[in-house]
C-alpha cells in the first residue's frame, strides 16, 4: 500500500426531497383535505478518526465521494426516504481545510467525527401549509441543495517522539529496539521511504508513540530528498531524537553531521526549530575511547542532552527511554494544564 498524506478531493451531499401536494382521497370520505408528505433529507458525507488507518490511500483512489438525495415526499402523509450517508475511516491526525486553505476541522482524537458536506432538508409537502382560512393548499416546498466542493486533506500521523537524522543515522534499528515497529533495516540510504510508527511500552504498562521518517539531505527543506514532505508528520511531537552515526564511514564528523540537520531545521520552519530536542550519539559500539570522546566534545557543544546509545547492542537504551518518557509525561501534563485554562 502507498503512503499517501496529501490528497484533494470532490464531496457531495445529497439533495433534500421534494415535498408532495396532495390530496386525500378515500370513498365516502368527502373533502379529505392536503396529505402530502414531506421530502427526505439528503444524505451527509462524515468522517470519523480511525486508529486503524494509517493513510488516505482510499479517498486517493476514490476521488469523489457523492451521497444520495433524499426521496421525494407522498400521498397520505407519507414522508420521503432520507437520503443514506457516506461515512469514512480516516487516520487519526487528518487535517480538512476547504478550498480557501481554511481549516475546517483536525481529527486528532479517535473517534472524531466531522460532516464533511451537510444534506440538504427535505422539503415539507402541503399538508403543512394546512389552516383555518386556507384548508386546501396546493403548493408545497422543493428541496434544498446539498454542501458540496472541493476538499483538502492532510495527515500529519500523531507521534510524542520524532526521530530526524542524516540517512543511516540508525533510527530503523533504534525503533525496531524499543518499539513494536519492524522497519525495514538495511545498509544503504533511503531503506525508510515513508514514515513508521512504533508503540514503545514501560514498566508501569504506559507508554509513548515513535514517528521514524525518511533520512533528510542537505536541502531537504527546499524539497531535495525524501524528508521534507514528510517532516510535516513529526510537528506534533513532545521531542525530537536528532540521531547522529558516530562512526560515520563516509567521513562526516559528528559535528558536521549534527550542523546539516540543524539547517534542515530551521529552513522547515520556527515550528520543528523550537521543539524539544535530544542529541543521540549511535553505533557507540564501533569507536575507540579517544574517537568517543571527540564525538562527545562536539555533541556537548549544541547545548543539548546528550545520549550515547548503540542500537544494534542495547548499550545505553535503557536510560534513554527513561529520559524520553519523563519529557513526554512532561509534555502531556503541560497540554492538559493549557487545556484546562483555555476552558
Amino acid at each position: 500500500m502507498r503512503f499517501i498524506d496529501e490528497v484533494q478531493i470532490e464531496v457531495r451531499a445529497g439533495n433534500g426531497g421534494k415535498g408532495c401536494s396532495s390530496f386525500r382521497r378515500e370513498k365516502y370520505v368527502a373533502k379529505g383535505g392536503p396529505d402530502g408528505g414531506d421530502g427526505g433529507r439528503g444524505g451527509h458525507v462524515i468522517f470519523i478518526s480511525c486508529v486503524s488507518k494509517n493513510t488516505l490511500q482510499e479517498l486517493y483512489l476514490r476521488k469523489r465521494l457523492i451521497a444520495k438525495n433524499g426521496q421525494s415526499g407522498m400521498g397520505n402523509d407519507c414522508h420521503g426516504k432520507n437520503g443514506e450517508d457516506i461515512t469514512i475511516e480516516v487516520p487519526i491526525g487528518t487535517m480538512i481545510r476547504d478550498e480557501t486553505g481554511h481549516l475546517l476541522c483536525d481529527l486528532s482524537l479517535a473517534g472524531m467525527r466531522f460532516t464533511l458536506a451537510k444534506g440538504g432538508d427535505g422539503g415539507m409537502g402541503n399538508a403543512r401549509f394546512s389552516t383555518s382560512t386556507n384548508r386546501a393548499p396546493r403548493y408545497s416546498q422543493p428541496g434544498i441543495e446539498g454542501e458540496q466542493g472541493h476538499r483538502f486533506l492532510e495527515l500529519k500521523l500523531m507521534a510524542d517522539v520524532g526521530l530526524v537524522g542524516l540517512p543511516n543515522a540508525g533510527k530503523s534499528t533504534l525503533l525496531a529496539r524499543i518499539s513494536n515497529a519492524r522497519p525495514k533495516i538495511a545498509d544503504y540510504p533511503f531503506t525508510t521511504i515513508k514514515p513508521k510508527l512504533g508503540q514503545v511500552f514501560m514498566d508501569d504498562g504506559d507508554g509513548f508513540v515513535v514517528a521514524d521518517i525518511p533520512g533528510l539531505i542537505e536541502g531537504a527543506h527546499e524539497g531535495r530528498g525524501l524528508g521534507d514532505r514528510f517532516l510535516r508528520h513529526i510537528e506534533r511531537t513532545a521531542v525530537l531524537l536528532h540521531m547522529v552515526d558516530s562512526a560515520c564511514e563516509d567521513g562526516k564528523s559528528v559535528a558536521d553531521q549534527i550542523a546539516e540537520i540543524e539547517t534542515e531545521l530551521k529552513g522547515y520552519g520556527k515550528t520543528l526549530w523550537n521543539k524539544p530536542r535530544l542529541l543521540v550519539l549511535n553505533k557507540v559500539d564501533a569507536l575507540l575511547d579517544e574517537e568517543l570522546e571527540a564525538a562527545l566534545k562536539d555533541a556537548n557543544k549544541t547545548g543539548l542532552d546528550v545520549a550515547v546509545v548503540s542500537a544494534v547492542s542495547g548499550q545505553g537504551i535503557t536510560p534513554l527511554l527513561r529520559h524520553i518518557y519523563e519529557r513526554v509525561l512532561a509534555d502531556r501534563d503541560q497540554r492538559q494544564l493549557e487545556a484546562r485554562q483555555a476552558l
